[in-house]
């Protein structure tokens, strides 16, 4: 069994000044909203993220954003977040911005144990510049090293008190390979399951990789609303 918390503020306790932490979600879609609020409550500073995108102005990462918790931004896009704009162009927060299927296969090695593996994505652009690059069967590819992290924070569907997890539709996005690469993950559930009630034939995340799991409600927001005319 692993840790099941009572609070998002219990699972987030051990997460500390300058830690690097991964974010699973894509734009609102699967962020692990609770545990991100509980964050911006704790008040932790000088944080590497690393996530698809930094959330919106007043939700998501964009919290931990308007607190000016985050010392460094890994991701692949600015989204819809005017303060990420003006923090990177004031000098405020440093970014990296990596193709996101580069980004994807960086986290996936991480949790995979592979330190690095070659793309062709980037090669003769700006992402190349001071890195490694090579020949295979006459095409140029580039050298990636892959990405780990301290925590990483992750919302499912449904969990059990084992920690397996299954994530629903597109909410699954980066999820799966952001708990693989974190030395502690921390899952946020919307429900918790009695071990044995899951199916193990549709289990995404194993226990193997979650050591803290909290249960919660959400509110879901939608990142930009759309309505028929």
């Amino acid at each position: 069994m692993k840790k099941i918390c009572t609070s998002f503020q219990e699972a987030v306790a051990d997460i500390h000044d300058g830690a690097t932490l991964m974010v699973g979600g894509f734009g609102l879609c699967g962020i692990p909203e609770n545990l991100i609020l509980a964050l911006a409550e704790k008040g932790v500073k000088d944080l590497t993220v690393i996530s698809n995108n930094c959330g919106i102005d007043e939700w998501g990462l964009g919290l931990l954003l308007n607190n000016k918790q985050i010392k460094k931004m890994i991701g692949s896009y600015v989204g819809e977040n005017k303060e990420f704009e003006r923090q990177v162009l004031s000098g405020e927060l440093e970014v990296e911005l990596t193709p996101q299927g580069t980004l994807s296969e960086k986290i996936r090695a991480g949790g995979a144990g592979i330190p690095a593996f070659y793309t062709p994505a980037g090669v003769g652009t700006p992402i190349a510049e001071g890195k490694e690059t090579k020949m295979f069967n006459g095409k140029e590819y580039l050298l990636e090293e892959a990405l780990t992290a301290d925590f990483s924070l992750v919302r499912a569907w449904k969990g059990d008190r084992m920690g397996n997890l299954v994530y629903h539709k597109t909410a699954r996005n980066f999820n799966p390979m952001i708990a693989a690469a974190g030395r502690v993950t921390i899952a946020e559930v919307e429900a918790l399951y009695e071990i044995g009630e899951l199916d193990p034939n549709f289990i995404h995340t194993p226990s193997v990789y979650v050591q803290a799991i909290v249960e919660g409600k959400q509110e879901k927001r939608i990142e930009r609303l759309t309505v028929r005319k």
